[in-house]
């Protein structure tokens, strides 16, 4: 039986008032997530970075302007969310560590994916971005790196889409990786003009 937008609602209230791991983050407790009914784009990112913890906006940031283009989609449509639901590994700012920000906290995936992306459409396109994601939902035989798993990104299905994150380290990866820009950003925007309809 699908969700109804009240259910919707009610999750997200849900979420955003988690406290679960409120003593291990040094910002505080700030879950960020867009779910709508009818998204029919899923992105599974990291975690939210310092810049949209203080702003409460998921990927604004240089890392969203990077990940927008990427998928072709414009600022309407990634923040309409009955076209785009944005659920991160972790839905709280984990705080900085050496050279970058920690990792996102474990708790938060268990604990809201399975409710989050059951109100979700089945037919849907959920992009996975960077290795945290891609280690909780790419299952297989043999394991991949990032870099295999976005190369061989056909091997997952049309309903599945393997993408490095977007962060300033992007730049010098795609100059090592140019079939990135030449053979799967076409491939990514067309999956997800398909799905926008």
């Amino acid at each position: 039986m699908a969700a109804s937008e009240a259910e919707v609602d009610a999750l997200l209230a849900e979420i955003r008032a988690c406290r679960v791991c409120a003593a291990q983050l040094k910002a505080g407790p700030r879950p960020i997530v867009q779910l709508g009914l009818g998204a029919r784009i899923v992105i599974i990112g990291q975690a939210p970075g310092s810049k949209v913890h203080a702003s409460g906006v998921p990927w604004d940031d240089p890392s969203g302007d990077r990940l927008r283009d990427w998928a072709g989609l414009t600022r309407d449509d990634f923040y309409d969310r009955s076209k785009v639901a944005l659920i991160p590994m972790g839905f709280c700012h984990p705080g900085a560590g050496d050279g970058g920000d920690l990792p996102p906290r474990p708790e938060c995936a268990p604990l809201w994916h399975g409710r989050a992306l059951g109100v979700l459409p089945m037919d849907r396109l959920t992009l996975l971005v960077g290795g945290y994601a891609q280690s909780r939902y790419l299952t297989g035989e043999k394991r991949q790196t990032m870099t295999e798993a976005v190369r061989d990104f056909a091997a997952h299905g049309p309903h599945t889409f393997p993408l490095p994150h977007p962060s300033w380290r992007s730049g010098p990866w795609m100059k090592n990786n140019p079939w990135f820009e030449a053979e799967v950003i076409p491939q990514l925007r067309t999956r997800v003009r398909e799905r926008l309809g």
